[in-house]
């Protein structure tokens, strides 16, 4: 391997990583720092069914979609393996499933390893393995094997709350509705709904036992905060997640990532870029939004006050989100991805008008001007059945805009 390695950079003796990936005896890929893929070797195509040119240029967390044998995603646009690239860093998955082409899912290993844009063994021992550009990531790809060693590192915890809620330490997903004390997943909820800021222990008595009297209160919590800490360590998280000052209790933020603050920056980035008139960016960046809002907040506490107004705060990011998507979408002259997302927010809120308004537009634009003026006769049909109202005057300019432009030009008369 060495001799073709040099074959396939004679002039320097640099071997890139899209050459390791070529060698490799294993399924192996090649990622940049924004996780795109830029190699993707023969035994990857063999083991997951997609040739190179179909996966060249995706991100590789919407080609292998993988999943921790209990369900939990594993990739994302914000995954640990990106944060640990851009250190150069590695990354060891010991089992997580990956979807194939044809739908079946593969039980694997994941390890990468970061890599110099151009390694050369001339390098030295003065090379700067932290420099952040130009390196890239190779992804090594095995059939899942018990007997993996454990990675050495300390692993993220990783809270999951757009959705059913879900727990991942590392790569092993915890299984909190094994729980015994409840309460504890209820604490551990609270303080990430705190967004890293310390809570009183008066305040979460009061959320936790309501009617409890004050010493039974605080016995309880104290009770509380040893078993979630002793689950977490449990789980592998050998530094402390749950800190304690004087009478206050919050999360230690750098050891947890949580998918709604990621989701959030993720907007914020796309609204920043729209503005620069980066569309492209900007859409890209709204989609990883996207693919992160798997539910509502907290979804499975529905009548809970500690999380009720975040939930509608991020509800309606979200759908102001799929909103500036579709209009970036339709700059970009993509008409038709624009109609699927207006599509997708009526799905989760059927009465927002200005959806409705849209969809009207980007439909007119590509001459499907009759499904244009149903769209309006089915807005007007939700907002009279939902809120008891008609249609805005902008929504009915749209329509008789849409409704004059379809009719068919008048006949000219013969001279």
């Amino acid at each position: 391997m060495a001799r073709e390695l040099r074959q396939a950079s004679p002039s320097r003796g640099i071997v890139r990583a899209e050459d390791l990936a070529r060698f490799a005896s294993d399924a192996a890929f090649v990622i940049d720092q924004e996780l795109r893929i830029l190699a993707w070797n023969r035994q990857c195509e063999e083991l997951l069914g997609y040739r190179q040119d179909e996966v060249l240029g995706h991100f590789c967390y919407d080609v292998l979609q993988a999943v921790l044998p209990d369900g939990q995603p594993l990739c994302t646009p914000d995954c640990e393996a990106k944060w640990l690239l851009g250190r150069c860093r590695p990354y060891a998955i010991r089992h997580c499933l990956c979807r194939g082409k044809d739908g079946a899912w593969a039980n694997v290993q994941l390890n990468s390893i970061a890599v110099p844009d151009a390694l050369s063994p001339d390098a030295g021992p003065n090379y700067d393995e932290t420099r952040q550009d130009g390196v890239k990531g190779l992804v090594l790809i095995r059939p899942f094997e018990r007997t993996l060693l454990n990675a050495s590192r300390t692993p993220m915890l990783r809270a999951f709350t757009l959705g059913g809620f879900g727990l991942v330490a590392g790569d092993q997903g915890i299984a909190v509705a094994r729980w015994e004390r409840k309460q504890a997943l209820t604490l551990l909820k609270y303080l990430i709904a705190a967004r890293g800021h310390a809570v009183h222990r008066e305040r979460l008595i009061e959320a936790l036992w309501p009617d409890a009297a004050a010493r039974q209160g605080r016995e309880r919590l104290k009770v509380t905060v040893y078993f979630l800490r002793r689950a977490l360590r449990q789980a592998g998280m050998a530094e402390e997640v749950v800190g304690a000052s004087d009478e206050t209790y919050s999360l230690r933020r750098e050891r947890i990532w949580v998918d709604a603050d990621a989701f959030e920056a993720r907007v914020n980035e796309g609204r920043t870029l729209e503005r620069q008139n980066r569309l492209a960016e900007a859409a890209r960046r709204y989609q990883e939004a996207q693919q992160l809002y798997r539910g509502d907040y907290f979804e499975e506490n529905p009548y809970a006050d500690w999380c009720a107004e975040e939930r509608e705060r991020l509800r309606e990011i979200y759908l102001d989100m799929l909103g500036r998507l579709a209009e970036a979408n339709a700059g970009l002259g993509e008409h038709g991805r624009a109609i699927e997302v207006c599509r997708m927010a009526l799905v989760r809120e059927p009465s927002r008008e200005s959806v409705h308004r849209a969809l009207m537009g980007y439909l007119a634009r590509l001459g499907r001007s009759d499904e244009a003026l149903a769209q309006f006769d089915h807005c007007r049909r939700i907002l009279a059945r939902e809120l008891g109202v008609e249609p805005m005057p902008e929504t009915e300019r749209v329509y008789r805009k849409i409704r004059g432009a379809a009719k068919p030009a008048a006949t000219k008369p013969a001279s």
